[in-house]
């Protein structure tokens, strides 16, 4: 198992496209990789893709590579950051409202035309809003950036954006009309 001298040095080599060095690398963090994408997924396929999504991604930045940063923070930032981009996109997804459609249980219940009722909704209590709080919930939820991201863009602490997407979430669930397939939706739309 390479320690921190040797990644230094797989990454030098890296960086100059080497792929032997590629291939070490992914030897040595791929299952390390898995198995952290499988307990968000819980997902076998899931987290083999996204093992091949992070390795694609160093390859492509293979020359950006600084080698005197760790490359194992570098590989489990881009592993979170495609995490939760393959939350949002689910989320957001028809495909999710399909295998709904597809459970015995909610087939009955939910359909296209309650996901869009659901989705108007939910958009037309966004809106009431204050300003300040609709932009941060909108930045985090639909835009998936992160608190620290947002914060810098609009100049407040991490803390108060935490606050206000808190508090969005809050006013969604005491204005929106409590239906079982109505929630479920709502919950994956904006809290997973």
């Amino acid at each position: 198992m390479p320690g921190k001298c040797d990644d230094k040095l797989l990454v030098q080599l890296l960086q100059k496209g080497n792929v032997t060095a590629f291939d070490s690398l992914f030897e040595v963090y791929s299952p390390k990789l898995y198995g952290f994408a499988l307990k968000y997924f819980k997902n076998e396929t899931d987290a083999e893709e996204l093992v091949q999504e992070v390795f694609i991604k160093v390859w492509e930045n293979h020359h950006t590579l600084k080698s005197e940063l760790s490359f194992k923070s570098y590989l489990f930032t881009i592993a979170l950051n495609q995490i939760r981009k393959h939350f949002n996109k689910k989320a957001t997804s028809l495909r999710y409202l399909e295998s709904l459609q597809n459970d015995p249980e909610f087939s009955d219940q939910i359909t296209t035309d309650d996901y869009e009722t659901t989705l108007r909704q939910i958009y037309r209590i966004i809106d009431q809003m204050p300003e300040r709080r609709r932009e941060i919930f909108l930045k985090s939820k639909l835009e998936g950036k992160s608190s620290k991201e947002i914060a810098a863009e609009i100049n407040i602490s991490t803390g108060a954006v935490d606050n206000q997407v808190s508090e969005a979430l809050l006013f969604i669930r005491s204005r929106i009309n409590i239906e079982t397939h109505t929630l479920l939706l709502f919950s994956f739309l904006f809290i997973y």
